[in-house]
């Protein structure tokens, strides 16, 4: 199975964008792929959000929207699967979740766990985490989903012996990931799985570097170089 990590600018609020870089991504890796990977609220931009909830209401998408709709058309157009990370509204709560689609279909749908996603010292009931964690299968391949924050705050919850797809937001300094960073995100990452695949997205507000990297046994065994919009692709056994 082959699975491409996408380091591409997002941008905040602007889900037209953000779905044109996803399809292009599509283009380039068609015929490349079985799998394609977006960072943390890669739909709508991680800051897309004021916490005030009339406004946030109409940035998050639910899963019978338009959007998703046209994401699950993609995956059937270009023949294969896709994860992203988004905002999403189930009636009156948003959440930072994550789909994965495959075939046209909706195979997993991930709500983080961990509160760091949100300003939780301005937000009220409407903004929310979800409660479960768990796998999902995909060309025969067991694997489970955490988003950012979840590994930091609760790695034995996502303990397994297969494959670990982490979709993260961070925005560190090139300096700081040069200088430990990456091998703590490593490091971390190897008290939960084996195998981990971190996504990161590129951003110009604010700045984030981007970089997605295969860690192994909390070694960085494989990564594409920060502020290059690019996919890295990975070839799972």
């Amino acid at each position: 199975m082959r699975i491409g990590l996408v380091s591409y600018r997002c941008e905040n609020r602007n889900t037209a964008f953000n779905m044109n870089r996803i399809e292009l991504a599509m283009k380039r890796a068609e015929g490349k792929a079985d799998l394609l990977c977006f960072g943390e609220a890669f739909l709508q931009g991680f800051d897309s959000l004021c916490w005030d909830y009339e406004a946030d209401k109409t940035v998050a998408v639910d899963l019978s929207s338009d959007i998703i709709q046209q994401l699950r058309h993609w995956t059937v157009r270009y023949g294969m699967s896709l994860i992203t990370g988004y905002i999403e509204k189930d009636r009156d709560k948003l959440y930072s979740s994550c789909v994965v689609i495959s075939g046209g279909e909706i195979v997993h749908n991930y709500r983080r766990i961990s509160k760091g996603w949100k300003e939780f010292s301005k937000t009220d009931g409407h903004y929310c985490e979800g409660k479960e964690t768990g796998s999902f299968q995909l060309c025969g391949k067991k694997m489970t989903l955490s988003l950012c924050g979840d590994l930091w705050d609760f790695p034995d919850r996502f303990r397994t012996e297969h494959l670990l797809i982490w979709p993260v937001y961070v925005n560190y300094s090139t300096e700081d990931w040069y200088d430990g960073i990456l091998d703590e995100y490593a490091s971390q990452a190897a008290l939960a799985a084996e195998d981990t695949l971190m996504i990161n997205p590129i951003d110009n507000f604010p700045v984030n570097h981007g970089g997605s990297f295969r860690f192994h046994k909390g070694q960085v065994i494989a990564g594409i170089p920060f502020d290059k919009e690019d996919i890295l692709f990975v070839d799972i056994q």
